[in-house]
């Protein structure tokens, strides 16, 4: 493929650079970091306003036309820049799927107050019960017109405030389906969660909760689809993301590096530093090319399976491997968290875990292989 972005590709990137860049200083970031929701509204309206939170929904519900890729552009200099707004969520989890697979009723309900910033959308892909985001041990049960639903999912982003919540479940042997829970519903308890990174998050309890008929995303015996479907690209998301993370720990050294002096020198002119830094180097760029590679095959229509594991395991282990290098080479200050690296690090580490690190992915690639050679 080819990695030169297009000049309306590049548009987007420095717009979405210009937007975070002015809202989101160091003393914006600590204000937000210490209040309730880990949200900045501040930003995520100004980021609606400049129409980069629908650019990759279909143009008839309020977005952009573009396409997932061009939103991965967005979700990279969210990772520059370390921004507490639900994009991943809201975009990927949740509004992408509704665009691709839901009815018209519902793409008109929720798409255009998605794209405008007025709602926010999310996914529960994850339960304590098991890492196998594929496998739900949520179940959902039918109810007249009506569904009903039991089961916990854990550290679901932006739920606390979400309009509403994809929840897969398993509905019968080997069948499952995806409903839109309103959070705020009968039977519904949110349990609040800390990420790695301080994101609030969210312990989702569902105890007989009725979903009707308009909340149903497809066929909900026929849903693996949408559930492969919308794993598949938030990995994907995960994984540019990360790309804004390692790519801004690195530049940070980088510079920190050619300042910092001892015994009269700066200590990027000794060799062990600057070895360390080009393995980083190194790590950074891997983590580019397989997650462009994996979010532009999807972008595109293409299958793209082993190539989204091979990002995320590249996004787990290079990631760390950057961020790491990134704090070893600042000294002391790099673990002080009141000094801006310290966000980089634990923000890769909480990515490097969510939805399987470098391990899981390996044995998911393994799988595949000895499926298609058996």
């Amino acid at each position: 493929m080819d990695f030169a972005l297009t000049h309306e590709q590049e548009q987007v990137r420095d717009l979405a650079q210009k937007i975070l860049s002015d809202h989101l200083t160091q003393e914006r970031l600590r204000a937000v970091e210490s209040g309730t929701e880990w949200f900045d509204r501040e930003t995520w309206n100004a980021l609606a306003q400049a129409n980069l939170i629908g650019i990759a929904f279909s143009e008839e519900h309020g977005g952009g036309g573009l396409s997932l890729f061009e939103a991965g552009l967005v979700l990279e200099q969210i990772g520059r820049h370390v921004a507490p707004v639900p994009y991943l969520a809201t975009v990927v989890m949740g509004g992408l799927p509704i665009d691709r697979f839901g009815s018209d009723e519902q793409k008109s309900r929720l798409l255009l107050p998605a794209a405008t910033g007025d709602a926010i959308l999310s996914a529960a892909l994850m339960e304590p019960a098991g890492d196998d985001a594929l496998a739900p041990a949520t179940t959902a049960r039918k109810d007249g017109a009506a569904w009903r639903l039991d089961g916990v999912k854990t550290s679901v982003p932006a739920a606390h405030v979400a309009e509403r919540v994809l929840v897969p479940a398993t509905t019968g042997a080997g069948k499952v389906g995806v409903f839109m829970v309103d959070p705020r519903a009968k039977g519904v308890e949110l349990q609040r969660q800390k990420g790695t990174s301080g994101e609030r998050l969210s312990l989702i309890v569902l105890d007989d909760v009725a979903v009707d008929a308009n909340d149903v995303l497809g066929d909900p015996q026929g849903g693996r689809e949408i559930l492969d479907w919308t794993v598949e690209r938030t990995l994907a998301g995960l994984c540019v993301t990360e790309l804004g993370v390692a790519a801004e720990a690195l530049r940070m050294t980088a510079e920190y590096t050619s300042k910092r002096e001892q015994f009269g020198k700066p200590i990027g002119s000794f060799q062990a530093v600057g070895q360390r830094a080009a393995d980083a180097y190194i790590d950074v760029e891997a983590i580019r090319m397989t997650a462009y590679q994996a979010i532009w095959r999807l972008a595109q229509g293409l299958r793209a399976t082993e190539e989204v594991r091979i990002a995320k395991f590249w996004a787990a282990e290079g990631g760390h491997r950057a961020t790491y290098a990134a704090q070893h080479l600042h000294g002391g200050i790099g673990v002080d968290v009141d000094y801006p690296l310290h966000r980089y690090y634990v923000w890769s580490k909480q990515i490097e875990l969510t939805l399987g690190s470098a391990h899981p992915q390996l044995v998911k690639l393994g799988a595949l292989v000895a499926a298609q050679q058996g």
